[in-house]
């Protein structure tokens, strides 16, 4: 029976019907340790891999982390990283940074890997695809991931301009928002997000300045974005998109010195003209430190509606 069911794999080799019969037939194995035998899963020593020369997904030691390393500890790691070999030495991990580092903080020697053969160009898209399946990325992960997949499908050949043919090849960014649920402009407004210097990409992550005024701010110059950090720290106060749509305009005229770009952050914005903001260290100075925001809240339209009450009298007298 293993002959005819190694005749019946090789003979239906380009068929999928055949392969999957044959898998069936391989003495009861199942189909992840068919194609672990095929991709050639094995134990690594840790000290043999190294992260993916310039990958933009950063590796943090936070919540998600420490769940990762305790669930190692208890059963390992389970899905095995993602390889290719160095000619210079080692094995470069296209798919599995956060598991590398669980597995360090875990104490353990060795992980599970499966070993691709790829040109740098692949290896870019695949680091890019298979790393963008996580739940969180941060702007700052998607902007450079999709620039170093579109540079790569350029040097592919896979870039297409659009011509007046009906059925005009695809662009780029289009093959990428697609993979990812979004626009050709939205991709782009993505990897604008590269010119920002790494200060103001960190506040976009942080969520200190929104996505669409980080947009305009990245058409700043690298100096005068120095200069808008000043402005901010000024004001007090995150950029609007209109307020990030004049300093963009100031900058294409030659005149986003400090001082403009001061004035524009301390104009009030359209959405505070209807509210009145109390800092909470201010209010805390007149209430018991047990007062929960809501007993604030309720003893503040208390006092309010006492003192309406007194201004009507006298306005009686």
């Amino acid at each position: 029976m293993k002959c005819k069911a190694k005749k019946a794999f090789f003979a239906g080799k380009n068929d999928i019907y055949h392969r999957w019969k044959e898998v069936k037939k391989l003495n009861g194995k199942s189909k992840n340790q068919y194609y672990n035998r095929k991709e050639k899963r094995t134990e690594m020593p840790l000290s043999d891999l190294h992260p993916f020369e310039g990958h933009p997904f950063k590796v943090l030691d936070d919540e998600l982390m420490e769940q990762t390393v305790e669930s190692i500890k208890q059963i390992g790691v389970v899905s095995p990283l993602i390889v290719r070999p160095d000619p210079e030495g080692g094995f470069e991990i296209l798919s599995g940074h956060r598991r590398l580092h669980a597995a360090q903080l875990a104490g353990l020697e060795t992980v599970p890997v499966i070993v691709k053969e790829m040109d740098d160009d692949a290896a870019i898209i695949f680091m890019v695809d298979s790393n963008l399946q996580r739940e969180n990325i941060l702007p700052s992960e998607r902007a450079f991931s999709y620039k170093m997949k579109l540079e790569a499908m350029k040097h592919q050949g896979q870039r297409k301009d659009l011509t007046s043919e009906q059925f005009a090849p695809k662009l780029s960014t289009e093959i990428i928002g697609e993979a990812v649920g979004m626009s050709k402009d939205t991709v782009k407004r993505y990897i604008r997000l590269t010119n920002l210097i790494p200060e103001i990409l960190d506040m976009v992550d942080e969520k200190k300045i929104a996505f669409n005024p980080a947009v305009e701010l990245s058409y700043l110059k690298p100096s005068e974005q120095k200069e808008f950090l000043e402005a901010m720290d000024y004001a007090q106060a995150s950029p609007s998109l209109s307020q990030a749509q004049r300093l963009k305009k100031l900058s294409q005229e030659g005149g986003c010195t400090l001082d403009a770009m001061c004035e524009v952050m301390n104009e009030i914005k359209k959405d505070e003209l209807d509210h009145v903001t109390i800092k909470n260290e201010v209010l805390r100075k007149y209430f018991p430190k047990s007062y929960t925001p809501k007993q604030m809240q309720d003893t503040i339209i208390r006092l309010l509606e006492k003192w309406q009450r007194s201004k009507q009298r006298d306005m009686e007298r």
